[in-house]
């Protein structure tokens, strides 16, 4: 297992700090300010593509609900995975130890952003709009985390096309934005 995980143009908490200057730099100059949207209305349109018919839940501990549309024809191997540590209850229980003003981070069983295994990124063309759901990576683009993922909280143009996007956020975008670091992950579901 390789401690340096990257997600989203940031660096881990062990003090990798190259990829964080590089990156979060340019990638915070990019971003737009934003605005959030009830979790009772769907983000700003996007374009959904062919093929997305499950639809994972997020039910936080402390109370509300964040759902999110899967890409399985766009990130096929990657939604397969997620869905399968989903059913495992992989999920349950852990927290979001990434939090910044553009992205919020979760899913590392280590809870400090080293954890998790391997596999193959899954690009594809779909932008990183408000909300859109992504894997995280190492250093070697080809090489995603297997296990954590992050939602943007805004749109992050600098993400396209260097790492696997395979969701979209369609109910509590809200919730989404009032994460804090430490906030728990009761489960998730897909169906």
């Amino acid at each position: 297992m390789t401690t340096t995980r990257f997600a989203a143009g940031g660096a881990d908490r062990i003090g990798r700090r190259a990829g964080l200057a590089l990156l979060s730099g340019a990638a915070l100059a990019a971003c737009d300010a934003f605005g959030t949207t009830p979790s009772t209305e769907k983000p700003a349109p996007f374009a959904t593509p062919a093929g997305t018919t499950k639809v994972a839940t997020i039910e936080l501990e402390k109370g509300g609900i964040i759902s999110f549309s899967l890409f399985g024809n766009e990130a096929p191997q990657t939604v397969k995975n997620f869905e399968a540590k989903v059913s495992q209850g992989f999920y349950n229980g852990l927290k979001f130890h990434r939090v910044e003003d553009w992205v919020v981070q979760g899913g590392d069983p280590s809870g400090n952003g080293t954890g998790g295994g391997q596999m193959p990124s899954e690009f594809n063309k779909l932008e990183f709009k408000v909300g859109a759901v992504g894997i995280a990576r190492g250093q070697d683009p080809r090489i995603n985390n297997d296990a954590q993922f992050f939602i943007v909280k805004r749109d992050s143009p600098h993400l396209n096309g260097q790492y696997t996007n395979f969701g979209q956020v369609t109910v509590g975008l809200d919730l989404v934005v009032k994460i804090a670091i430490g906030d728990k992950i009761k489960k998730i579901t897909v169906k």
